[in-house]
């Protein structure tokens, strides 16, 4: 019994009770049941910040980090960024309406980059789809420094205008946004500005072979790590699952999403069912595609992509353009809430396959550092948790716990230990 105490002790002093909410895994984090609550998980120490009504009164953001905000039915806010005259720079927003929100099809975000004489320097809009089941959505914006952009050249203050579009009878409450910010330095000697004419195109055969479970995150910032291969996860309506890919300079990356018979009966039809979405290192859309569902497996397979270059900045089209850069690439998965309509809540078996082809390739040559730092690269920590998926991948969250756990640990063993001395020496004594 005395055992059991200490190790109780231990467990207790391990975990700080000041520790944050976040350190627990998010709902559909790895580790997460897929039967939790299926909402977004923000990145941990986002910055909270309220979008202005106008220029003149935008908050700052700052490149490199990660922003909390909110977005009103109709709504139009503004943001400010002073950039240098020479780094290209990306802003994501992430939209993310109230699981249970009345949505249209045309329902959805538009983000433009705009310098101080109203020009815009690039806009994207993202919508929910005809299934028109509340989940994350996100689209870009940016600011490069290209002949091709020559309105935007120079250094000073920008501004980054994200609005709320749709119907009139949309959904009256707010949206969560997460914003983010990233820096991509020159490059040191200028190549083709001509995007590659010549590319295997062709779609590649789907990975084979025995699944392995990796359960996907709740947010880009808890984005599970795969791989090559094939991955097994579980899946609720409602509910959407982040990846991560790390993709090297002249790799190919293709996926293939199939999701299983439903073994719980049910009869009818849901449309988009299971959507699959393709977005860049900065979280820039590339591709998304759907598939149906009536209760039998379906499959939904990216269309080819080509290899990342460089010089696919300057071809036409996400598809194209989004392949840009190398670094961790996200596979998006949401399955439609209309899915439990007809055949229940699930969880519904869902498979993952995962394609790269070529060889890596030597960068272009950066004259310096992304903000944040190793955003267009990959590392060997990349490659390690991608071959984990998931299992034993780098988790600075529990990696602090650890150590915390480690930390306290030791002084209660030590405390444990003065105690053993105290009653020996009592003991001796009497």
């Amino acid at each position: 019994m005395r055992v059991a105490a200490a190790a109780a002790v231990l467990y207790t002093a391990a975990v700080p009770a000041s520790w944050p909410a976040e350190a627990a895994p998010a709902a559909g984090a790895p580790g997460a049941s897929a039967r939790s609550d299926a909402s977004y998980a923000f990145a941990e120490g986002a910055q909270h910040v309220t979008g202005a009504s106008g220029t003149t009164d935008a908050p700052r953001l700052q490149v490199g980090r990660t922003y909390r905000s909110s977005l009103a039915k109709g709504a139009k806010v503004y943001y400010s960024l002073d950039l240098d005259a020479d780094s290209n720079t990306y802003v994501s927003a992430t939209a993310v309406p109230g699981k249970g929100a009345k949505l249209s099809v045309t329902d959805g975000i538009r983000v433009s980059v705009q310098n101080t004489d109203s020009n815009s320097c690039s806009y994207q809009s993202a919508s929910f789809g005809a299934a028109k089941s509340p989940h994350p959505v996100t689209a870009w914006g940016a600011r490069t420094v290209s002949p091709a952009s020559p309105v935007c050249k120079g250094a000073g203050a920008y501004y980054v205008v994200v609005e709320r579009v749709g119907m009139a009878d949309s959904a009256p409450g707010a949206w969560d946004l997460e914003l983010t910010a990233v820096a991509e330095p020159p490059v040191d000697k200028a190549g083709s500005t001509s995007a590659p004419k010549v590319w295997d195109s062709a779609s590649p055969t789907p990975v084979s072979g025995a699944p392995r479970t990796s359960q996907g995150g709740a947010g880009y910032s808890r984005a599970t790590a795969v791989g090559q291969g094939v991955w097994r996860a579980d899946i609720s309506p409602g509910q959407t699952l982040f990846y991560k890919v790390p993709v090297d300079w002249g790799r190919q990356l293709s996926a293939t999403a199939e999701l299983g018979t439903t073994s719980g009966g049910g009869r009818g039809y849901a449309v988009e069912a299971l959507a699959l979405a393709l977005y860049n290192p900065v979280r820039a859309h590339v591709e998304d595609t759907t598939v149906g569902y009536d209760g039998r497996q379906q499959s939904v397979s990216l269309a080819p992509v080509p290899p990342v270059e460089y010089a696919n900045r300057y071809a036409v089209g996400d598809q194209l353009s989004g392949m840009r850069f190398a670094g961790s690439y996200y596979l998006v998965l949401h399955l439609s809430k209309g899915v439990a309509d007809a055949f229940g809540d699930g969880p519904f078996g869902l498979t993952l396959r995962v394609r790269l082809r070529g060889a890596a390739q030597d960068g272009p040559g950066y004259t310096g550092q992304s903000v944040p730092r190793n955003v267009f690269q990959v590392t060997e920590e990349d490659r390690h948790d991608a071959a984990a998926g998931g299992a034993g991948g780098g988790n600075a969250a529990m990696t602090a716990v650890a150590a915390a756990g480690i930390g306290a640990g030791t002084v209660v063993l030590v405390v444990l230990g003065a105690w053993t001395v105290v009653a020996r020496r009592r003991a001796a004594r009497a």
